[in-house]
């Protein structure tokens, strides 16, 4: 007969495969009830702005003809993404908070650090593919249209996607040879994979291999590429004799330039933050900065210093308030 586990529950299980351990127990950012209704709240409103900011980029992408261009499919794409990556972790805090529970079973937390390091990916390698776009129409505008041709952005596109899959499978195979001790509560609102391979009894050097090879090599080469990019937009646009012409190809990646700096800056403040105070509780909130406040704040970036944009959501909501007019 299985009991129903509540958050005070501690499971004493013998080390054993995954196969006999059904349950991890996720913490969340606080453990006091009083809070609860405030970190629902506050993650509700955070989680609805997210998803209505980045579907009205892909809406507003899609309705206007004049943003069908490589830049803006990308963004779409970058948007559609943030929206994954933030729903495979909140909703399931937010479901825990309200039913007052902190299980997740072990394919929940198998499942879902892989999608959630697959739609981590996915924006780290959309951002790169952005930066070589940005790095063309500034730097060859005249071949711009024959470079960036809708082939290249399929295949970009493909690659990117097939890329951030196979990067994420990896890590995701090791942990499932994992055997784990009897404690199984991840200090921690969703299943990180580092917080977890300290819940193995197991040997993890192969896991931990395998974290930082694919950490350095999805992380080095993206960012490389981004650096390089812009290095050689730098240079092309310092050619620039007039301070109009500067301007104008800096306000072309102006937009792409913030989410990479807020992209990059949270990730590496998470990092930072859990390397220097070793708190897993500290790691949790940082967490919340590219989890939640990143993919919340670029459709404002993108929406704010763009007038393509701008244009496209005016009458984006014009259609709807015309639409509700008729009716």
């Amino acid at each position: 007969m299985l009991l129903p586990l509540s958050w005070q529950t501690v499971l004493y299980i013998e080390p054993r495969n995954h196969s006999g351990l059904p349950v991890f127990l996720l913490l969340g950012l606080s453990k006091k009830p009083e809070i609860q209704s405030v970190l629902f709240g506050l993650f509700l409103s955070l989680y609805f702005v997210t998803i209505f900011g980045n579907l009205l980029i892909i809406l507003a992408i899609i309705s206007d003809s004049h943003l069908h261009t490589p830049m803006y499919s990308f963004l779409a794409n970058l948007s559609f993404s943030d929206i994954c990556f933030t729903s495979t972790t909140i909703p399931k805090m937010l479901l825990n908070i309200q039913t007052q529970s902190k299980v997740i079973t072990y394919t929940g937390c198998i499942t879902q650090m892989f999608f959630f390091t697959v739609f981590g990916l996915l924006d780290n390698l959309l951002l790169t593919v952005m930066a070589y776009d940005r790095f063309v129409a500034i730097c060859h505008p005249l071949h711009y249209t024959v470079i960036m041709n809708p082939w290249l952005c399929a295949q970009l596109l493909l690659l990117t996607w097939l890329i951030s899959a196979l990067g994420a499978l990896p890590e995701s195979l090791t942990t499932l040879q994992l055997s784990f001790c009897a404690v199984v509560e991840i200090p921690h609102y969703f299943c990180e994979l580092p917080e977890v391979l300290k819940l193995a009894c197991s040997d993890t050097f192969i896991n931990n291999v395998v974290l930082y090879v694919v950490t350095g090599v999805m992380g080095f080469f993206p960012l490389a590429g981004i650096l390089f990019s812009y290095s050689r937009i730098v240079a092309s646009v310092l050619r620039i004799s007039t301070a109009g012409g500067k301007y104008k190809a800096f306000s072309t990646c102006g937009s792409h330039l913030s989410v990479v700096s807020l992209f990059y800056g949270t990730c590496l403040g998470v990092y930072l933050s859990s390397t220097w105070t070793h708190a897993s509780r500290t790691g949790a909130f940082a967490s919340v900065l590219y989890t939640v406040v990143t993919p919340m704040m670029n459709p404002f970036i993108y929406s704010l210093r763009n007038r393509d944009m701008k244009r496209a959501l005016r009458k984006l909501l014009y259609s709807v308030l015309s639409l509700q007019g008729e009716h």
